[in-house]
């Protein structure tokens, strides 16, 4: 492994003297069909800057400032700090990787291990991924990395689920694991723990908590007594519910929020498509049997955000109530379809997967707002749809909302609804393909983006837009970023274009 390169400073007045010259470096005119050597030539610049300037160890964030003195993720972090959840460190690994797999640039399969391993040196005992990586040594002693001597301290161990975390980085290692052909001892090490511990961490009833901290072994034997109460039981409504946040801990409930047990699910028959291994596949089983018991009862045959071992709906942040979720829903009918698609050749009854979907559309639909969209929330029993105001005050209407949360969301019930009846009507032989590697076609659109793409580059071999820091305060000066998720968007497009004959 590299050692990890820390984000160099340049001052804003270097860069905005570069922006005054960059109409004159133009490689390409956007009208004209790009040329290949200039695609390489930019595709090799960008993933050179990026990997030294934009890199902390090998891992991301969501964005920096086009002087790269500031550096984000869901917060404001240093320049030895890389991020998890997506678009950072696993969403530019899986760039590198989807880059190398069209063009087959040994650079790009470099740049993707370096990412591996910076998810390796950031792996906690528990088994998964925490919110960053601390890269400084006197910021890694904080938390208990497996690379690191346990020195019998107590250091943060706490895996997350949350928002596609550890689940994201769980897919790419396996994924670049299974293009190295198993043969990186400590990146196949270092997923199939991640995976095994996952799989020790999921309820006995079949869900999920948000995070954990106990090792895989104790999380394994507390997950099952807890789960033992439960008795598999389906969930139901409460007989009453408090409006007022009361403030308690839910990190330990069963969550469904931000598709929380559907990417697990998801990362479960990933892992048994990479490493055949049943134990993956009866994980992501079990899991969509507990999303079928969490379906509530008529007259919202529907999901909420997350449970509590009673399987009756229950806060979690004091924005997220006790609530059916249109949102939530949602993605849980997309899991479930998914599901029976991948599992319908290999277990008995597994349409029991999709008897909950036309029930949950048809609940949806008598739901939907007077604009077509679904509100986030919608009152237990009642179904009227709850908002909240600016002071987190639990309301039926939406005219003061807080601008940090989606609590009005788009309607996706159409093509649901025509993936299930797609689904109904497929073959089980057909149902779950391995996707193909056919090289992508040319055309004129696929020109003209790369063309934007070369011409946008600017002479250090960074992609800058136009943009603010979120959490560096409403006063920062900053008014131009460079971006993970453009970055990773460009570096698929070039290496698309690079493999189309």
């Amino acid at each position: 492994m590299k050692p990890h390169v820390l984000v160099r400073f340049v001052s804003q007045t270097r860069w905005q003297s570069a922006g005054l010259i960059l109409g004159t470096l133009l490689v390409a005119s956007a009208s004209a069909e790009p040329n290949r050597n200039d695609v390489v030539d930019v595709l090799h610049r960008s993933v050179a800057f990026f990997r030294e300037h934009a890199s902390a160890g090998g891992g991301y964030v969501f964005q920096i400032s086009a002087d790269l003195s500031k550096r984000e993720g869901e917060g404001r972090v240093g320049q030895s700090t890389a991020w998890i959840e997506p678009p950072a460190t696993p969403s530019v690994g899986m760039a590198y990787l989807q880059a190398y797999r069209h063009c087959h640039d040994p650079l790009l399969l470099d740049a993707a291990q370096e990412t591996a391993f910076a998810l390796v040196r950031g792996q906690l005992r528990s088994g998964g991924w925490d919110v960053r990586i601390e890269f400084e040594p006197k910021h890694r002693k904080a938390y208990s990395y497996r690379v690191d001597p346990d020195e019998g301290k107590k250091r943060r161990n706490t895996t997350t689920f949350d928002d596609d975390k550890s689940q994201s980085a769980m897919r790419f290692l396996m994924q670049l694991d299974q293009e190295l052909k198993f043969q990186n001892a400590a990146i196949h090490e270092c997923v199939t723990y991640a995976l095994n511990a996952a799989a020790d961490a999921q309820y006995a009833c079949g869900a999920w908590p948000q995070r954990y901290t106990d090792s895989p072994d104790a999380k394994e034997q507390s997950a099952k007594d807890a789960a033992k109460d439960s008795n598999f039981q389906r969930a139901s409504f409460p007989d009453t519910w408090s409006r007022t946040f009361a403030g308690d801990d839910y990190t330990d409930h069963y969550t469904l929020n931000d598709n929380t047990i559907a990417d697990l699910i998801t990362t479960m028959l990933d892992g048994w498509d990479v490493y055949g291994d049943r134990r993956y596949l009866e994980s992501a089983i079990r899991g969509g049997d507990f999303l079928l018991r969490a379906q509530l009862p008529e007259p919202q045959p529907a999901w909420a955000q997350q449970y509590n071992h009673e399987m009756h709906p229950v806060w979690a942040r004091k924005f997220e109530p006790p609530a059916i979720s249109g949102g939530e829903s949602q993605g849980v009918m997309k899991t479930l379809i998914n599901l029976y698609r991948r599992t319908a050749s290999e277990t008995d009854n597994a349409e029991r997967f999709l008897e909950p979907v036309p029930r949950a559309i048809a609940y949806l639909r008598r739901s939907q707002r007077h604009d077509g969209r679904l509100a986030r929330f919608y009152e237990l029993e009642t179904n009227q749809p709850l908002y909240f105001t600016r002071k987190y005050q639990l309301v039926y209407t939406d005219d003061d909302l807080p601008t940090h949360y989606g609590f009005i969301v788009s309607s996706n019930l159409d093509s649901i609804e025509r993936l299930f009846l797609k689904t109904q009507k497929t073959p089980v032989a057909e149902l779950h393909r391995a996707k193909s590697d056919s090289a992508p076609k040319r055309s004129k659109q696929l020109d003209a983006e790369v063309s934007r793409i070369v011409n946008d580059l600017d002479r250090r071999g960074a992609w800058v837009e136009s943009g603010k820091l979120r959490y560096h305060g409403d006063d920062d000066p900053t008014s131009h970023v460079i971006r993970s998720d453009t970055f990773s968007k460009n570096l698929k497009t070039l290496a698309e274009w690079l493999a189309a004959p």
